[in-house]
């Protein structure tokens, strides 16, 4: 029987699972704060991509991250609305409302003319992509809403309108503009030197916006877009993701998450709009994840040095070795790509689905011990490092049983989403029962077996050359012959 659907959500299940309080830092504050939801389901919303191009292995770290929040949510007991939105029209290159439209730059980028109809047909192909990558990662696609933000223009146009009406917008000949000296709070998310931006700002770029800080709401075309009380145009990237939240999720949320890039502009856009709309404090939980770097460089597709999760499996990588390659690093820390570090992990990865399916199936209780250490180390931030570390403690332990060993492993990749027990992404290093090895590969590891007794060595490394050579790897090990497929 499984006892944890009798527990009530929320913080009753941790105490009555005994966990700690989970605490997180929250941008806002700067600080490690418990969390605490306003309700009885957590609402999060994680910046999404925009579909323009394959998204590479530094947007996915940010998919992880937001995964990894979600499944500890899980663990200590809480349900989660979660939202991934999906930018599937223009907004400019930068937060600063300039350059040019990533969307059209990937029209043109694959010779297509630049229509309404054509930024569609180019966003779904790219959203599919992104759902095959984060899938193949371990996220469960089929529970989390990906909104299309071209699906929400009414709602992004009342928000405009709303803002408009309080006092908080301006119209300019290009468009409609947030006015950031109406509100007071602008720039408190990650306690921004806004007037440092402005001095800057001053110096490069000279434009009719009352302050340099103040952000497009509504950007007019002559050619393009939606139909609006400003004219034809396109909302500014910084309201959609407001107008989606405020749709699908209302208008106060626990948790919302994004690159360390989101916190300067985007997010502190986002935050002044919905406050500014509503008068509540919209998000009580900012967290925000680092880069990764490729020789120490930001990976960027305006720098061309980009890697996919293509890219790897491609080298016969596993997709969930990235994985483990991300939780090696803690969420705030930064991370440098080179290829022994994630072939390094691919190996560690593939000697853990080993050990696990290798350990005897199991209906005992996990070591409480090792879950106590486990969840303390997800407490404390999501610690994902300290709680590899402590995985491998575990299998190292003589005092404790396989077939505990094998129950703890399985509760504690609940929150690492490695997919210890999944066939799927981790055949290539899957344990194979000789009963399921074509008949004639049976044949040939029943002679090695043979001669392994007789100590005929030169013919069991014979037969071993014969089974590789089929498609399959054998090792010798305690409890008898190991089978992989190769």
């Amino acid at each position: 029987m499984n006892l944890l659907k009798f527990l009530r959500p929320g913080r009753s299940a941790a105490k009555q699972k005994n966990l700690p309080p989970l605490m997180l830092r929250n941008t806002l504050s700067g600080e490690l704060e418990e969390f605490k939801p306003m309700g009885s389901a957590v609402k999060m919303y994680n910046c999404g991509p925009t579909v323009y191009d394959f998204v590479h292995i530094g947007n996915l770290r940010a998919y992880v991250f937001a995964d990894t929040i979600r499944r500890s949510l899980h663990a200590w007991g809480y349900k989660v609305q979660q939202v991934i939105n999906i930018t599937d029209f223009g907004h400019l290159v930068s937060d600063a409302d300039e350059g040019e439209d990533k969307m059209t730059k990937g029209l043109k980028r694959e010779g297509l003319r630049v229509t309404m109809a054509n930024m569609r047909k180019l966003a779904e192909r790219y959203a599919e992509s992104f759902f095959k990558d984060i899938g193949e990662l371990g996220l469960d696609v089929e529970h989390i809403r990906f909104p299309r933000a071209s699906d929400y223009i009414p709602e992004q146009i009342a928000v405009i309108k709303t803002l408009e009406q309080k006092g908080y917008a301006y119209r300019l000949e290009d468009g409609v503009y947030y006015d950031t000296s109406r509100f007071p709070g602008y720039g408190k998310l990650g306690d921004q030197d806004i007037e440092a931006q402005e001095a800057g700002a001053r110096l490069e770029v000279n434009t009719n916006k009352r302050h340099p800080a103040d952000f497009v709401l509504w950007k007019s075309d002559k050619k393009l877009g939606w139909e609006s009380p400003w004219g034809l145009g396109f909302p500014g990237w910084h309201t959609e993701c407001v107008a989606m939240i405020f749709k699908l999720l209302g208008k106060q949320i626990d948790i919302h998450t994004g690159g360390i890039d989101h916190i300067a502009i985007h997010h502190n856009n986002e935050l002044a709009q919905a406050e500014a709309a509503t008068g509540k404090p919209f998000v009580r939980y900012w967290m925000h994840g680092e880069f990764i770097t490729i020789e120490d460089k930001k990976v960027s597709k305006s720098l061309r040095n980009t890697i996919y999760l293509h890219n790897l499996t491609d080298k016969g990588l596993s997709a969930r070795a990235l994985r483990y390659w991300f939780l090696n690093g803690h969420y705030r820390t930064p991370m440098n790509f080179t290829w022994d570090a994630v072939e390094g992990a691919n190996t560690a990865y593939g000697r853990l689905v080993r050990a696990y399916l290798e350990l005897p199936p199991s209906q005992m209780r996990p070591d409480e011990t090792f879950l106590k250490d486990f969840y303390a180390a997800i407490a404390d931030d999501l610690n994902t490092p300290q709680a590899l570390a402590r995985v491998w403690e575990l299998l190292r332990d003589p005092a404790i049983i396989p077939a505990v060993k094998r129950a703890s492993l399985a509760e504690a990749d609940k929150i690492l989403g490695l997919g210890l027990g999944d066939s799927g992404p981790v055949a290539r290093v899957s344990v194979i029962s000789v009963d399921d090895l074509p008949e004639d590969v049976q044949r040939l590891i029943a002679a090695r077996e043979e001669a392994r007794t007789n100590k005929d060595f030169k013919k069991s490394d014979d037969l071993r050359a014969q089974i590789a050579k089929k498609g399959f790897e054998v090792k010798d090990a305690p409890g008898g012959q190991k089978v992989t497929k190769k």
